[in-house]
């Protein structure tokens, strides 16, 4: 590979993790198109640069090809989800399990993350709340401290992120979380893995039965 080459993939991952995070925060959703000319225009890079970055999407899962239409944020279905909580039961009850006593580092940004969602909640800005969530989640498997792990959860917290937007409300959705994330925190800064494990395999088991049957729900009238 050569080094043109290689700047031509940094800049590709540059713009794809920015619109991950868009994904992430709630500025991109489900069905919202991907226009190669727009995308250009707002991080001035190439076409193909914008292009390889849509494909790096694809590939997540995160984007896909509507036929007339283009590139598309991607819309999850039912086993979609599955498979996400399967992921999430894997990395985020390992990471609890096997963690040592916090780190004050690591508290501090577990929270932030916590501090950031209750801003949110009294301004009622659900969007904001539900990536302060996401954010907190991936402290938590930040604790296994394996930056090829961060980056695939990355992955899996902008996928979330795209499932959350579907709710009718996300007030209703989001409320419930935030005192279940503080609980783990506080857990783990006691020093009791089992103990903040068995909250967190409650929380994901609650969660995925929530999105499962807002996915079920019949779509109104």
């Amino acid at each position: 590979m050569n080094d043109k080459n290689a700047i031509g993939l940094s800049l590709a991952a540059q713009v794809a993790n920015e619109l991950r995070e868009d994904i992430i925060g709630g500025r991109l959703l489900p069905g919202m198109a991907l226009v190669e000319s727009e995308l250009v225009l707002a991080y001035n890079a190439s076409r193909n640069t914008v292009r390889e970055a849509l494909h790096q999407l694809g590939r997540e899962g995160l984007a896909t090809y509507v036929r007339n239409k283009g590139v598309m944020v991607r819309r999850l279905g039912l086993a979609e989800v599955r498979d996400i909580f399967l992921v999430r039961r894997t990395l985020e009850l390992q990471a609890i399990r096997t963690s040592k006593p916090l780190r004050e580092y690591q508290s501090d940004r577990m929270l932030e993350a916590i501090e950031g969602a209750e801003l949110a909640q009294d301004r009622e800005d659900w969007q904001a709340f539900g990536t302060h969530s996401l954010h907190f989640h991936q402290h938590i498997v930040g604790l296994m401290r394996s930056p090829l792990l961060d980056e695939f959860f990355a992955n899996i917290a902008a996928q979330m992120r795209l499932v959350f937007s579907l709710a009718p409300s996300e007030e209703n959705f989001q409320r419930p979380w935030l005192a279940r994330d503080r609980h783990i925190h506080d857990l783990l800064v006691a020093g009791r893995p089992h103990e903040a494990a068995e909250a967190m395999a409650e929380y994901l088991d609650d969660s995925e039965s929530a999105l499962l049957d807002l996915l079920s729900a019949p779509l109104p009238l």
